[in-house]
């Protein structure tokens, strides 16, 4: 079992920056690849950006390309979302999740754990 818990969601202004944190636990977190999806009200939870075990390799949706960075640090296992240039569509809540397969996912079914999830509200 991996445990999984965010922070540092909260309100900012449009153009403004949060970085959200994932601390894991429970097992060894180098062995997981990683990844944070949203979910707005109303709407199905999609793909936000993904980083495998090594931090080698990422991958964004197109809709944060430019803006966003996924990063790991595998000694504090964490994992972090830099988010740059928000907008107001910006605005939900923010999951990371734990995937045991190799590659790079981007699909929910993919992952094994999730984490409850911090709110990122973003005022025009």
């Amino acid at each position: 079992q991996v445990q999984l818990v965010e922070s540092g969601g909260g309100l900012v202004q449009a153009g403004g920056s949060l970085r959200l944190s994932c601390a894991a636990s429970g097992r060894t977190f180098s062995d997981y690849g990683m990844g944070w999806f949203r979910q707005a009200p109303g709407k199905e939870r999609e793909f936000v950006a993904a980083i495998m075990r090594s931090e080698a390799f990422t991958t964004y949706a197109d809709s944060v390309k430019g803006r966003f960075t996924i990063s790991r640090d595998n000694a504090k296992n964490t994992v972090y979302l830099q988010m740059n240039s928000l907008k107001p569509e910006d605005r939900a809540v923010y999951h990371c999740a734990a995937t045991e397969r190799g590659t790079l996912r981007t699909l929910p079914y993919d992952y094994n754990y999730w984490g409850q999830g911090t709110q990122v509200t973003v005022s025009s």
